[in-house]
């Protein structure tokens, strides 16, 4: 099936199912929608990540029961995922799918207005999320999603980043909590200007204007010591020097 040309304000979509009838009835509900944009109809997860590889996607329709891999172990293994609605005809996994910040979960036969309503909420979602990269003052602040809404973070209020597998803990000056959120590092390292933030380690990242004190293999933010990595040494220490 080919793609649809896609405008900025639509969401580029691809559905994946290893039943081709389930396929093309995802698909032709997609088509149905004028905010989305069919970019891939996938019959396993191996064309889903061609697909993901080479091409922005936004929003992303998997089926969970497929012979190979399921659905939450496939979302589970990418990097960077889009937004997420699983269609599924198994109701026994919607806990697990809604602990992976899925957007939503649709039960086998999906009558269209309840996938409409799926899909206008992963819309609203996306809006916010342009809405926070076009904004005036989008160089002071970013979103992310956790506890199932979209948190709004200053950069000046970032003490530091920790990264944990697939997920980032983000220290605040604001909050005795870190705001977690389901990300890799490289993910919200994309996120930060480097002007102000440097990655230092595998596992952290820091703001050039919350460190106290430094040392040749650490870093102190407040009374908190943070390792410096070895290969990030040399880069940190230019960058820095030219902060202070």
């Amino acid at each position: 099936m080919q793609p649809n040309s896609p405008t900025p304000s639509r969401l580029r979509c691809i559905a994946v199912d290893d039943e081709p009838f389930a396929l093309q009835l995802i698909s032709d509900d997609i088509s149905k929608l004028p905010f989305l944009d069919l970019a891939g109809a996938c019959l396993s997860t191996e064309e889903a990540i061609e697909i993901l590889s080479k091409t922005r996607i936004d929003l992303m329709f998997p089926d969970i029961q497929m012979p190979k891999i399921t659905g939450t172990q496939f979302l589970r293994a990418l990097n960077a995922p889009p937004m997420v609605i699983f269609t599924t005809a198994f109701e026994q996994y919607a806990v697990e799918g809604f602990e992976l910040d899925i957007v939503d979960y649709l039960m086998k036969p999906i009558p269209f207005d309840r996938f409409q309503k799926a899909a206008t909420k992963a819309y609203e979602r996306f809006k916010l999320m342009q809405f926070s990269l076009s904004a005036p003052e989008a160089d002071s602040f970013f979103f992310v999603r956790a506890e199932y809404k979209e948190i709004k973070i200053h950069f000046n209020d970032v003490l530091y980043v920790e990264g944990l597998k697939d997920y980032v803990k983000i220290f605040l000056a604001s909050q005795p909590r870190p705001v977690l959120t389901r990300m890799n590092l490289k993910a919200i390292e994309s996120k930060l200007p480097s002007r102000m933030f440097c990655r230092i380690h595998n596992s952290f990242i820091v703001p050039f204007a919350k460190i106290k004190a430094f040392q040749r293999s650490q870093v102190f933010i407040g009374a908190t010591s943070i390792p410096v990595g070895d290969k990030y040494a040399a880069e940190f220490r230019k960058k820095y020097g030219s902060e202070s």
